[in-house]
């Protein structure tokens, strides 16, 4: 029986993550969360947990709500120290710059990461593989492009791929409007495919969050910038191709369900089988590139990447403070990009330390939320 600790277990990765658990029989042994005390709860009693933990303002709650049995912790050292105990596998799926720190202590501590918190590596990922080299620790991505991408590596040899092609749904707002100062967060977050949290359905709206899957396929498996590729593919069936030199590509294909990423986050090439439809072979697939004109947060995470250092902390922590205004009302859709740019280039440049990572995070917020409460960038 695997064990298992989720981080960000009432999130759409955390709770198809125990739909697989329950299917799998995996013992989930921790679990942490924000805010979402009824659902908390109910998970840690139906999944018979150990500990959970969760934000310091529902700590009373959580803990009046469970057995004493259970250990309810709360506040960041409590999520770090929850990452780090003994399991076969952490899944880690909080979203955000908050979901780093749990992320590096895992890897201090030797453990699989199953990993959905991208951010992670777009932000640190030289310091996430240096950890997990140091304590034996390791990383599977559970981003259905990601874990396509390492499907297709499985026995190729790297001198054969030309490049990779990472595929997007396009968005909500692929076929129009052409003016989009007017959209509004209803609109932007009325997926096409997928069901996710509000911060990466934006992105997904925006084309960042293809941006920052391409900053995370560069971090994970080491390919230049110059060598990921990204393509609409409405249908969404193809989640990653690799190209390879003689001119052939090779594709990974399945359903809209994040089911099988996560499975294959935690147990890899076993293939388990998970009792889903099976993937009707029919219809019409079409691939197209996508509009850089009309999405420009696409080509600022390019840049970012290749600017290196902190930069692409810099872009992240700007692009949560825009999705947050935007939400709220303060922003119009088409200005999160430009309120990317803004903090990008205010944001000077330094080395990749953990230090300096927050400090870079800390600083784009500042500018991102001053340039908000300025109408710098409408």
């Amino acid at each position: 029986m695997r064990s298992i600790t989720i981080l960000g277990s009432t999130g759409s990765i955390g709770t198809q993550t125990l739909d697989v658990a329950e299917r799998r029989g995996w013992r989930v042994e921790r679990l942490a969360a924000g805010r979402n005390v009824d659902l908390l709860v109910a998970q840690a009693r139906r999944h018979d947990v150990r500990a959970v933990v969760c934000h310091p303002d529902v700590h009373a709650d959580v803990r009046a709500a469970l057995p004493a049995h259970v250990e309810v912790e709360a506040g960041d050292a409590a999520l770090e120290a929850a990452a780090a105990a003994p399991v076969d596998t952490v899944v880690a799926a909080i979203p955000g710059m908050a979901g780093v720190p749990p992320v590096l202590a895992a890897v201090r501590a030797g453990r699989h990461v199953a990993l959905a918190t991208k951010e992670a590596m777009v932000v640190a990922g030289p310091l996430v593989h240096a950890a997990a080299r140091a304590a034996g620790g390791r990383v599977t991505p559970v981003d259905s492009e990601h874990a396509g991408v390492a499907q297709l590596l499985l026995g190729e040899r790297r001198e054969a791929i030309a490049s990779v092609v990472l595929t997007a749904s396009g968005g909500p707002f692929r076929d129009g409007p052409a003016d989009l100062s007017r959209v509004t967060p209803e609109a932007a977050l009325a997926h096409p495919t997928w069901a996710m949290g509000p911060r990466v359905t934006i992105d997904s709206a925006t084309l960042f969050n293809k941006g920052l899957e391409v900053l995370e396929a560069h971090a994970l498996f080491g390919f230049d910038l110059d060598a990921i590729d990204v393509v609409v593919h409405r249908q969404s069936w193809v989640h990653a191709l690799v190209r390879f030199r003689d001119g052939s590509l090779k594709a990974q294909v399945g359903p809209h369900d994040m089911r099988l990423p996560i499975l294959w986050g935690v147990e890899e090439e076993e293939r388990p089988a998970l009792d889903l439809a099976p993937f009707p072979l029919e219809g019409t697939w079409t691939f197209e590139p996508p509009d850089r004109a009309r999405f420009p947060a696409l080509d600022l995470a390019y840049e970012a990447g290749r600017r290196g250092g902190v930069a692409p902390a810099v872009l992240n922590a700007a692009d949560e403070v825009a999705v947050a205004a935007f939400l709220d009302g303060d922003l119009s859709f088409d200005a999160i990009p430009r309120l990317l740019r803004h903090s990008l280039d205010a944001v000077g440049p330094a080395e990749a330390s953990w230090d300096a990572l927050r400090a870079a995070d800390a600083d784009a917020r500042r500018v991102a939320r001053d340039a908000v409460a300025r109408g710098a960038v409408r």
